[in-house]
């Protein structure tokens, strides 16, 4: 196998998050291409479509390249450049017609270090892969959701051809240039002889390989015949019970519609914290709603969000830990 057993995040070489908050400038700022999706699947709110029609802040479809143009814009005046530009939160990156062009304007922009996203690669052609790739796309996360078709068809209720799906990812692969390449997939759901055929299949046409497990990390939806894995976290890592989330210390998240949002996985919408149309986005950073989050969240207060209170990333997916550091880093916050 050429590729290596890699997640779709640095679990390695993280940078110790008590030895640099407060941050003037974030790491990461997710921008969502689009919030609907064309797969429905089990384990998320976005697939489910009646939901999404009933939840008020949801289903605009692909953010407006003037709008995305204007973030970026607000991005650059930033003290330092954004480590990642994230173009993915809610739905399927590739639904928005301009994705490629959205890759080529935050690069040459040079507000960030880097430009990635998550795809059900369902939508990836030769034509887009080619156009990708010359933008400067420096990572892709395909998620792969079952072996065959008619696992795709079961757990995400889409209809695609299997083999041409791996060859437009194989496509990819070839041309992929400085592009770095991760695949995963959701063990849980597979045979031992199925995680090995994904093993078979992808370890040759990728940089990265990883099967990981079912959480619930989406609060207030209930997850549909699939259970969360209690026995080990996503990263296949044991189990913590995180209290501070750390997220809101060095990221955020701008929606398809331009509202920003306090955490990547709010996907109902409910933790704003400001509006790119009409704000500046480096002032919704450093303004009081993000403020209010950090200092609610040092003072160990997250059960009082309801958002935050059942998120399940804090015991099965989370990479950072600081609750030893609350008071020590509250004060630096009170202060700063």
């Amino acid at each position: 196998m050429k590729a290596k057993m890699k997640p779709r995040i640095d679990l390695e070489n993280r940078t110790r998050l008590e030895t640099v908050i407060p941050l003037k400038t974030p790491f990461i700022i997710n921008i969502d291409p689009s919030d609907r999706c064309n797969f429905q699947c089990k384990f998320c709110p976005t697939g489910d479509r009646e939901l999404m029609k009933q939840t008020a802040g949801r289903n605009h479809g692909p953010m407006e390249f003037g709008l995305y143009k204007k973030i970026i814009d607000d991005i650059c005046g930033f003290p330092d450049k954004v480590k990642v530009i994230r173009l993915y939160k809610d739905g399927e990156p590739f639904v928005n017609p301009y994705f490629e062009e959205m890759v080529a304007y935050a690069k040459n922009s040079g507000c960030c270090d880097r430009v990635d996203t998550t795809t059900n690669a369902s939508l990836l052609t030769p034509e887009r892969s080619l156009k990708m790739i010359e933008a400067g796309l420096d990572r892709i996360n395909i998620s792969i959701e079952g072996v065959n078709a008619e696992q795709y068809q079961e757990f995400s209720s889409y209809s695609l051809d299997f083999e041409k799906l791996v060859e437009n990812i194989r496509f990819f692969y070839e041309h992929r240039k400085g592009c770095e390449m991760i695949v995963k997939t959701n063990g849980d759901i597979l045979t031992e002889e199925e995680k090995q055929k994904f093993l078979d299949v992808f370890g040759e046409i990728a940089d990265g390989v990883y099967i990981e497990s079912i959480m619930s990390c989406w609060s207030g939806f209930e997850l549909k015949d699939v259970k969360v894995n209690n026995d080990v976290g996503i990263y296949r890592q044991e189990l913590k019970n995180i209290q501070v989330c750390p997220y809101v210390f060095y990221s955020f998240s701008i929606n398809s519609d331009g509202t920003a949002s306090a955490c990547f996985l709010d996907w109902a919408h409910k933790m704003l914290i400001g509006d790119a149309k009409t704000e500046k986005v480096t002032d919704i950073w450093k303004g009081e709603r993000m403020y209010h989050y950090q200092k609610e969240f040092l003072s160990k207060n997250r059960a009082c969000f309801q958002t935050c209170k059942e998120c399940g990333q804090l015991t099965h997916g989370m990479a950072d830990n600081i609750d030893d550091y609350a008071d020590e880093l509250l004060n630096k916050i009170l202060q700063s």
